[in-house]
């Protein structure tokens, strides 16, 4: 039996906000190992050297002040045709606490998939480079997995007591895309695509060789595939501020989602074993 298939359907999305009180579980400690990172940040990046020598301060700062655990971060340069690359390398170099790894190809699905596959830790998170979403919320999305409240948590933009700013337009494609989630795939998290996870490694392993997008769509599949496993999956509120630098193209974006829903709603689609 599976890690996966043990876990209670009963207590499936929407697990409510983790109590205070929540403390890690033991065992997930100890599968870090002596002296390993308990939390893995993955920042998958494609052509951000102008920001990223300044977001990884300022994420080493919070980790450093804010998490009790010990924790590393992982850039995931998505083949960048700038100076992305050597500026990972050299935050790698200077800081024993920063992993960088190069793919060839784009895609952010394709950056978790390498990084969260081979991260000796126990809880697996990914961010946006630009640090939109407030990093206030990320010990309680940590605590949540560690402390085995939840198996998968999300960062939430429509969750009750979340702060966004953003354009009208991003706003409306956003809605749009996530009642389109809920009327097709049913789908009970409320905003699939912010970029503000953490999922334990266990079920991580698990999840990973099924998901088939390599792309913006993985968020989205990850959390239906999540879903239909009966996995407990928190929809944490978050404060996220819209960055106008995004490297997301809206329409072609939107398009490749619908693609994506339409092979999922597919009944003889058979997933990658």
């Amino acid at each position: 039996m599976t890690a996966v298939s043990r876990l209670r359907p009963d207590l499936a999305a929407a697990a409510g906000p983790p109590e205070p009180t929540l403390v890690p579980r033991p065992e997930l400690l100890a599968e870090a190992g002596p002296g390993g990172p308990v939390i893995d940040v993955v920042l998958p990046v494609y052509n951000e050297a102008h920001v990223l020598a300044a977001s990884v301060a300022e994420l080493c700062r919070y980790l450093t002040e804010a998490v009790p655990y010990r924790w590393r971060i992982t850039i995931v340069d998505n083949a960048s045709t700038d100076a992305t690359w050597g500026e990972a390398q050299a935050l790698a170099a200077h800081r024993p606490d920063v992993h960088a790894m190069r793919l060839g190809q784009r895609g952010r699905g394709r950056a978790l998939k390498a990084a969260w596959s081979t991260s000796p830790a126990p809880v697996l998170v990914y961010m946006d480079i630009d640090l939109s979403t407030g990093l206030d919320a990320l010990l309680p999305l940590v605590t949540s997995v560690l402390s085995g409240h939840s198996d998968l948590a999300v960062g939430s933009r429509r969750a009750p007591g979340a702060r966004v700013r953003r354009s009208t337009k991003r706003d409306v494609i956003s809605t749009g895309y996530n009642t389109l989630l809920r009327l097709t795939l049913r789908t009970r998290v409320r905003d699939a695509q912010c970029g503000f996870k953490a999922i334990s490694r266990t079920v991580a392993h698990e999840l990973l060789p099924v998901i088939e997008d390599d792309a913006w769509f993985f968020d989205t599949e990850l959390i239906t595939l999540a879903e239909r496993r009966g996995l407990r999956i928190l929809e944490l509120p978050v404060e996220w501020i819209e960055d106008p630098d995004s490297r997301v193209r809206l329409w072609s974006t939107a398009w490749a989602d619908l693609l994506g829903i339409l092979r999922m709603l597919n009944p003889n689609r058979t997933p990658r074993p």
